[in-house]
């Protein structure tokens, strides 16, 4: 059975430069892993046993990088799922879009990240090394962009 896990995709909204367009004012949210190669992602983790996704990707969030449910803002109508294989096993990850509701908020890390980033779409890409998640990244500037 493939393994399954949830996070959020972070965003916040910077005071845009007044010749600038909104969406160049958008930067998300990436954390480093303090194990294996150190790789940049969302806040994510595995669905615990009576968890339904949504709930699985707001503890993660809380656990990751000591956001609350309630500093967060969800965006109807983005949900994305990821396959790929992690030690030969398939594994599915759910992600979801959020804004914070104050982009001053304090990240909090737990050990399992060794730092964070706020980051514009373009490093945002450079930072995630992998393509589905290059991908991702930019779908939700796209789809940030379109409701502008």
């Amino acid at each position: 059975m493939a393994v399954r896990a949830c996070g959020l995709i972070i965003f916040r909204r910077l005071q845009p430069a007044p010749s600038s367009k909104v969406t160049d004012s958008i930067e998300y949210l990436l954390l480093q892993t303090s194990y294996g190669s150190h790789h940049w992602t969302p806040p994510k983790g595995h669905v615990d046993p009576g968890e339904d996704d949504l709930q699985t990707a707001f503890r993660e969030t809380q656990e990751e990088a000591g956001l609350q449910a309630s500093q967060l803002t969800l965006i109807e109508g983005y949900k994305k799922e990821l396959h790929y294989p992690v030690h030969g096993k398939p594994k599915t990850v759910v992600y979801w879009l959020a804004e914070m509701k104050d982009c001053n908020t304090e990240i909090k890390l737990s050990e399992e990240h060794q730092a964070f980033q706020w980051l514009k779409l373009e490093d945002a890409c450079k930072f995630a090394e992998y393509e589905d998640m290059q991908v991702m990244l930019k779908e939700v500037h796209q789809f940030l962009c379109s409701r502008e």
